[in-house]
């Protein structure tokens, strides 16, 4: 007799504590033996998530309590991933949203819950990190029945139960004065408010591939849940395409989740969530199903892109100098091959054979791509990211972002003023503990371009800023997000001190001496309008009384560091970033005139 089942999805706010709270449910759940050592954040086994402390793809796990196998699926936080949300809660029952006691519902807090409520899930709210000094565990539980009254939740979905908890400390309850030191409420909340899973086992079998993973003993492994039907280790099956074709094959390996490991399974039933081996060119949405009475299940919706990217052969002087992989050829069968798991991507030819147009759902999107394009060696260049525009009644249309800004008091004249530039219409402004205001935008997609740099400056730092897509709106006109121009190498070679020195009045560099640099290669921020060449390669005359050690003991001001994302925020249209495995570089496309020096 199998196992009774619930499936529950974890979703949250980016940095709500999704991730920890899965840890805590994992150690006490008994799947780590006495005496393991457990690392923090054991979901986030991507190398990129557990740099940025961010959830980028979903996972798969399961606990047992009280003799029922309980299917977790932690999901990313950040907007920009919400591909990843949408296909993998057609797999639950359930939910779980996680909302940070101090900062209450947040942007895509808004985003994850109206996916959960289209799909008819019932959540159970767990207000986290209440042991925080700031907490407001009260005002978060209004705020949230709030947005589940603006998002249209029935009355069965506003009738939410509500868990108090401490993922760190690892402890659950169900009212703020009640004592606990475990997740035992958790667990029990789960197996009351989360329905077991519909399915009848005496139909026809029907899976629906939500995730791929690929094993080299194994080849590609599908990842759903059992919809219909029984599935076995060893048995013939039908693989029904998106375009209606029909590939039959033989399940080679059934695997169910158990922990953090997949146990081999003989047989599972409806209802469970299987990683199954044996069908090497399967791709989401498509269905698993019976050979004799194949029936497909709808394929997976999920939201256009809203961003676009051109992605190209680097042409560069040091193309080719740093990549593995350079060609036109090989970027194009990377791209294609991150559409096969990436829902949310789309990939089109460019205006010329070497030129991709890729489009996504944010900067953060695109950029998690680049990054793990350039960590396995490839070398290319992108443009601009573009917003991705559409037709309504004859009208042009624009995404519009809903933006929440966390700042310093004295900041608040200057976001708004920027916002204002940018087009942004400011819905609310509030005033909260610690001198620090939080303000509301509905802006252009367009106006955040570039604006996070500028943020962080007008807050020293000290800013926290979050945006989710809104909707599409008519177009809001033309706006400048840039007002400086750029410093420009004048000629290919190394950029020297002295050189560096003498221009250091011209406005911010982006290198430091001794940087490889060659001409039309973006080195700096120029403090006027236009843009300015300049030869920072130039050396000082030495005679017998100005020896090279004669350098007085000063000092360059600190350059302004060009990560991925800066980069890509801060390209102009006439401008593109450089990718290799070892470097980023901006450049111009083509050289034009330009003021010298």
């Amino acid at each position: 007799m199998s196992l009774p089942i619930r499936n529950v999805a974890i979703i949250a706010h980016v940095d709500h504590g999704k991730t920890t709270l899965v840890d805590s449910l994992l150690k006490q759940s008994g799947i780590f033996r006495e005496g393991e050592e457990i690392p923090d954040c054991v979901m986030d086994s991507n190398t990129l998530e557990r740099e940025r402390g961010i959830t980028i793809l979903s996972k798969n796990t399961a606990v047992r309590y009280n003799d029922t196998l309980i299917n977790i699926v932690d999901t990313p936080g950040h907007a920009d991933f919400g591909g990843e949300v949408e296909r993998v809660l057609g797999m639950v029952d359930g939910c779980i949203l996680i909302v940070d006691a101090n900062e209450g519902p947040m942007p895509q807090t808004r985003f994850v819950l109206k996916k959960a409520l289209e799909k008819g899930l019932r959540p159970i709210v767990v207000v986290n990190k209440i042991d925080r000094p700031q907490a407001e565990p009260d005002q978060a539980v209004d705020k949230v029945f709030d947005l589940f009254i603006e998002l249209g939740a029935d009355d069965d979905q506003c009738d939410f139960t509500t868990l108090y908890a401490s993922g760190l400390s690892g402890f659950a309850k169900d009212n703020l004065e009640d004592e606990s030191e475990d997740m035992k409420p958790l667990f029990e909340a789960i197996l009351h408010h989360v329905p077991p899973p519909a399915g009848d086992v005496s139909k026809p079998l029907q899976l629906q591939v939500t995730t791929l993973d690929y094993s080299e003993y194994l080849g590609r492994i599908m990842i759903g849940r059992i919809h219909n039907g029984t599935l076995k280790a060893g048995q013939q099956a039908a693989l029904m395409k998106e375009d209606g074709t029909i590939v039959r094959g033989k399940i080679s390996k059934l695997l169910g989740f158990e922990g953090l490991q997949r146990v081999e399974l003989e047989e599972s039933n409806a209802g469970n969530i299987v990683a199954v081996a044996g069908f090497a060119d399967a791709n989401i949405g498509e269905t698993l199903t019976c050979p004799d009475e194949p029936q497909a299940l709808p394929l997976i919706k999920v939201d256009e892109p809203t961003l676009q990217m051109t992605f190209s052969v680097n042409d560069s002087p040091f193309a080719g100098q740093e990549g593995k992989f350079v060609t036109s050829r090989q970027i194009r069968d990377r791209l294609m091959r991150e559409l096969e798991t990436n829902v949310a991507l789309r990939v089109e030819p460019g205006d010329s054979p070497d030129q991709f147009s890729v489009s996504g759902r944010g900067e953060l999107h695109l950029g998690i791509l680049i990054e793990t394009m350039r960590r396995e060696g490839y070398e290319f260049q992108v443009a601009q990211p573009q917003v991705i525009y559409r037709e309504v009644n004859g009208q042009p249309y624009e995404p519009f972002e809903y933006l929440v800004l966390d700042v310093p008091e004295e900041a608040v004249g200057s976001c708004i003023e920027r916002l204002g530039q940018r087009k942004g219409e400011m819905q609310d402004m509030q005033t909260g503990v610690n001198g620090r205001t939080q303000l509301e935008f509905v802006v252009p997609a367009r106006g955040l371009l570039g604006f996070r740099g500028d943020f962080i400056r007008i807050t020293r730092g000290e800013g926290i800023m979050n945006h989710s897509f809104l909707e599409y709106r008519p177009l809001s006109g033309e706006l400048e997000t840039r007002y400086n121009g750029v410093i420009i190498a004048f000629e290919e070679g190394t950029s020297t001190f002295y050189a560096m020195k003498n221009a250091e009045d011209r406005g911010v560099f982006f290198i430091i001496p001794g940087t490889k640099v060659y001409k039309g290669m973006i080195i700096g921020e120029n403090n006027r309008p236009q843009d300015l060449e300049l030869n920072v390669c130039k050396t000082k005359q030495l005679t017998n009384h100005r020896a090279a050690s004669g350098e007085e003991l000063v000092q360059l001001q600190a350059p302004q560091e060009m990560s991925l994302e800066r980069a890509l925020e801060y390209i102009g249209s006439d401008e593109l970033v450089e990718v290799t495995p070892e470097s980023i570089r901006l450049r111009k496309m083509k050289t034009k005139k330009l003021a010298k020096r």
